[in-house]
């Protein structure tokens, strides 16, 4: 597409390029705000949760171990050298998992299981939680590879860390998937990024 300015105006910058368009979807589920109503025609918005990693944010130790995950993902449990977490690029977002309640029990599960391998039975001790990452309700979550064989094996990260922190995490979470309805399945996806 070329952009030309009617005599005598001219126009300066870039006047030129390639379009680029997202699919658009049509924006209803039963599950989000006001579907009853019909819900419309959108362009898909690949959106950003942001959790702060800033002293005294409610969300602090979810958000450190995010990053961590997404920086190091080697030095995380389980330890496999080869992880590469998604959810920080477009190429690689984490998508919702909603409709499939089994799916996301037996993500949370497998997350269970490996804070008790690697933080040992009685992890939750003080009131810590098994936070995973990604979410348990993300079609990437730690029992992704069990139901797709494109997904690599133990390719997330958990920690054993504070209860009150990961609810408040949690809660974060929840209201931006329903603020962007973002829709379960492979064609809406959101990208999650650390600040502070």
């Amino acid at each position: 597409m070329k952009i030309k300015a009617p005599a005598p105006w001219t126009l300066g910058g870039s006047t030129g390029g390639n379009l680029f368009m997202l699919a658009p979807r049509w924006d209803k589920a039963s599950y989000l705000a006001n579907s009853a109503n019909g819900g419309a025609a959108t362009f898909s918005y690949l959106g950003t949760l942001y959790y702060s990693k800033a002293e005294g944010a409610p969300e602090r130790a979810v958000a450190l171990h995010i990053e961590k995950a997404f920086k190091a993902p080697g030095q995380t449990q389980p330890p496999i050298c080869t992880k590469k977490i998604p959810g920080q690029t477009a190429d690689e977002p984490l998508t919702r998992l909603y409709t499939d309640t089994a799916r996301r029990d037996r993500n949370r599960a497998v997350a269970v299981s490996n804070c008790r391998k690697y933080f040992g039975p009685d992890y939750a001790t003080g009131g810590k939680e098994c936070d995973e990452f990604p979410f348990a309700s993300t079609y990437q979550g730690a029992a992704g590879s069990e139901y797709d064989p494109y997904q690599l094996p133990n390719n997330f990260s958990v920690q054993a860390l504070d209860g009150t922190q990961n609810g408040n995490a949690g809660n974060l979470l929840g209201q931006f998937v329903s603020k962007y309805r973002i829709l379960d399945g492979p064609d809406d996806g959101y990208l999650v990024q650390i600040t502070g």
